[in-house]
Order: C-alpha cells, then sequence, then structure tokens
C-alpha cells in the first residue's frame, strides 16, 4: 500500500515538480560555466519560439550559436529540444565547410599560372625533339629545377603533325 501511494505521486500530478527538484539538485554540482551555457540555450530555444508563429524557424545566427554550442559546451545534448541533436551537428559540419571553402577560395581558384617563358621552353622542347613525350620533357625540365607538373607539360606540348596518308613509307 506505502508503495503504491508512492508511485501514485511520481506518476502524474507531481512528476514536474520531482524532474525540477532533482534537476536543481544536479546543478549544484556543475560548474558556474556549465549552467550560464545551459541558460544561454534554454533563452535562445524560448526566444525562438516567441518569435515564430506556427514552426520554430532557426536563422543562420541562430544555427551558428549551436554550432558554436556544440564545439564549447560537452552536455549540450541535454539542453537540445527544438530540433535534433543531429541537425545540430550537420549545422556545425556545414559551417566548417563553408569556412575552409571561403578560406580556400579567397586565393586564386585552380591551378596556378604556367609562367610565360615556361611554356616557351616547354614549346621549344616539344619543337626540337619531336620523339620525346610529355614524361621525358617533364623530367628535363625538372632537372633544370623548375617544378611543373606532368599533365601542364603535355597540355603546352606542340603536336607534331601526322600526315593523313594510308601509305606505309609515312
Amino acid at each position: 500500500m506505502i508503495s503504491w501511494g508512492l508511485t501514485f505521486f511520481l506518476r502524474f500530478p507531481f512528476s514536474p515538480l520531482f524532474s525540477a527538484l532533482f534537476t536543481a539538485l544536479s546543478a549544484s554540482f556543475r560548474s558556474r560555466a556549465a549552467l550560464q551555457l545551459e541558460i544561454l540555450a534554454l533563452r535562445h530555444q524560448v526566444g525562438v519560439l516567441q518569435r515564430s508563429v506556427k514552426r520554430p524557424k532557426f536563422t543562420p545566427a541562430d544555427r551558428l550559436l549551436w554550432a558554436w554550442l556544440c564545439e564549447v559546451w560537452n552536455d549540450w545534448h541535454s539542453s537540445v529540444f527544438l530540433v535534433r541533436p543531429a541537425t545540430v551537428i550537420g549545422w556545425h559540419r556545414k559551417g566548417f565547410r563553408l569556412f575552409w571553402t571561403g578560406k580556400i577560395r579567397r586565393g586564386q581558384p585552380g591551378r596556378p599560372a604556367v609562367p610565360k617563358d615556361i611554356r616557351t621552353l616547354i614549346r621549344t622542347l616539344s619543337r626540337e625533339n619531336p620523339l620525346w613525350g610529355a614524361p621525358r620533357i617533364h623530367s628535363e625540365l625538372l632537372k633544370l629545377g623548375i617544378d611543373i607538373g606532368e599533365t601542364s607539360v603535355s597540355k603546352y606540348m606542340i603536336r607534331c603533325r601526322r600526315r593523313n596518308c594510308q601509305d606505309w613509307r609515312h
């Protein structure tokens, strides 16, 4: 009879009260920084709900905040109620990709341009040595200290014209 009365109190009317008391008791053992981050996360979610009409709508700034919280706070999973943790991790990954994409694209996109004197040297070598292919010219340029890729060498080589003849002598 006593156990039935205890489960009755834990089941319906007082379960939010016990949950709040347990949370408050466990919060006294956490660090101040963790509590401040949890308060920030919960207040942010309340703000998102207040500005949304039907469904919570997250702005890029909201996504950035959650990606940052995911990075600096270990126990962020326990405070996310509006979205799934997998969604927050996806936002974090997308931000990481955008960061590195922007960092790479600030310079010149693509392969660096080959200087004109090296291009003329490649053409001269291929014209004077028609039997040399791109690997041989590439190795000769490496011996001279010119660091260039073999595909770039083949791109700038002069192609020798073959006659369109069916004769075996040509």
